[in-house]
C-alpha cells in the first residue's frame, strides 16, 4: 500500500489530491500531514511534525519527500507518467523547483481554515 501525506489546510494540494483520486486506478491511500496518521508516521521516521512544506509518499516501507515523492506518485497517475523522466535531473534542482512552489502556494492557490474532509465515496481511499 502506497500513502500519501499531504497539507491538509493547502488548496493546491488538496486539488492535487482529488486529481489523483480520479486518475491512479486506486493505487494509493491518503492522509493529511496534520492528521493523527500523518503525525504519527512522521514522528515514526523522525520527521517535522509542525513543517508541512513537503508532500511525503510512504510505500513499501520508505518515506520519501519533495520530488522524489511526487515523481513516485506521478508515474502512477495518468496523464502524469511522463514526469517520470525528470528523475534523471539532480536532486538539487528538482527540489529547487519543489520549494519554490511549496513556499508560494498558499499565496498562489489559497489555504482552508480547516482540513479536508473525505466525501462518502472517497473515505475508503482515507486511513486514519
Amino acid at each position: 500500500m502506497a500513502v500519501i501525506l499531504f497539507d491538509g489546510v493547502c488548496n493546491f494540494c488538496n486539488s492535487t489530491i482529488n486529481y489523483i483520486i480520479d486518475h491512479d486506478e486506486g493505487r494509493h491511500r491518503f492522509a493529511s500531514l496534520q492528521s493523527e496518521f500523518g503525525q504519527e508516521l512522521l514522528k515514526k521516521n523522525k520527521r517535522s511534525i509542525t513543517n508541512f512544506d513537503s508532500v511525503i509518499l510512504w510505500e513499501d516501507g520508505c518515506l520519501y519527500e519533495k520530488s522524489e515523492a511526487a515523481l513516485r506518485i506521478a508515474k502512477h497517475v495518468k496523464g502524469w507518467k511522463w514526469l517520470w523522466a525528470f528523475r534523471f535531473l539532480p536532486l538539487f534542482l528538482r527540489n529547487g523547483v519543489y520549494n519554490l512552489i511549496a513556499r508560494n502556494r498558499y499565496t498562489w492557490f489559497g489555504k482552508r481554515e480547516a482540513c479536508r474532509l473525505p466525501s462518502l465515496e472517497e473515505r475508503a481511499r482515507f486511513v486514519g
